[in-house]
């Protein structure tokens, strides 16, 4: 059982922030020999961001002329290059132990980027993988995955183009692929696609990908993650 938190358009710090608290139920449970679920999948939106994985080396100018834009930069613990997140892009965050499904983070990338291949599938979308992480179709990618695994438990995730404004990517080389362009389900199908209408389908899909059954995360856990997330904001800005 995956608990799914369907955030909405968030900044990527909260969501951030909100992944951070939950991995960390996961490996304190862990370290204390306690056996308790806390898989979570976060479907969320994010305001305008270009973000990079731990083997960037973005100069600052750069990082400057992005920000003219109109969007954050953030630097992360994931892996990838550089991508850009924004509004019409679902963006998935499995927090899971992968122990309970199969211990191995070549699998875990494989089981991200299939659900997006069979969502498409179901759409009338070719997609297919290549020797580039992500989700393509042909030389486009609509979808992008960087992810991070600390004994196991899964932070960051994938990122699925429904209706966003593919002009952000113009500005970059997506996920440090020069000769290659991006796409989006709106694009491909002639039909919009907002995130809304396309997250029971990629629900529908993760689950038979994963072998899971999902269900809404209850909102006192809900409100006792924000309250620590909160907390702990207040902490650093103290």
């Amino acid at each position: 059982m995956i608990k799914v938190w369907k955030l909405g358009l968030i900044s990527y710090d909260t969501a951030f922030k909100i992944q951070t608290s939950i991995a960390r139920k996961h490996l304190d449970s862990m370290m204390k020999g306690i056996t308790v679920n806390y898989d979570t999948l976060l479907l969320v939106e994010h305001k305008p961001v270009y973000t990079v994985g731990i083997r960037d080396d973005t100069p600052n100018e750069e990082i400057l002329r992005l920000r003219s834009l109109g969007a954050e930069f953030r630097k992360t613990n994931r892996g990838g290059l550089i991508t850009f997140h924004g509004p019409g892009q679902l963006v998935a965050y499995p927090i899971i132990n992968l122990k309970h499904f199969k211990s191995s983070v070549k699998w875990y990338v494989n089981s991200l980027e299939e659900t997006v291949i069979q969502m498409c599938k179901e759409l009338g979308i070719n997609a297919s993988r290549s020797p580039h992480t992500g989700v393509w179709v042909e030389d486009n990618k609509i979808a992008a995955i960087g992810v991070h695994a600390s004994r196991y438990v899964t932070t960051h995730g994938i990122s699925l183009n429904c209706d966003i404004d593919l002009s952000w990517f113009e500005h970059i080389d997506p996920c440090g692929i020069a000769d290659k362009g991006v796409t989006s389900l709106t694009k491909e199908t002639g039909m919009l696609c907002t995130t809304d209408n396309m997250m029971p389908i990629f629900l529908q899909n993760f689950e038979k990908v994963f072998d899971c059954k999902t269900e809404d995360l209850e909102t006192d856990t809900q409100q006792e993650i924000l309250s620590s997330v909160y907390n702990k904001l207040m902490v650093d800005r103290a």
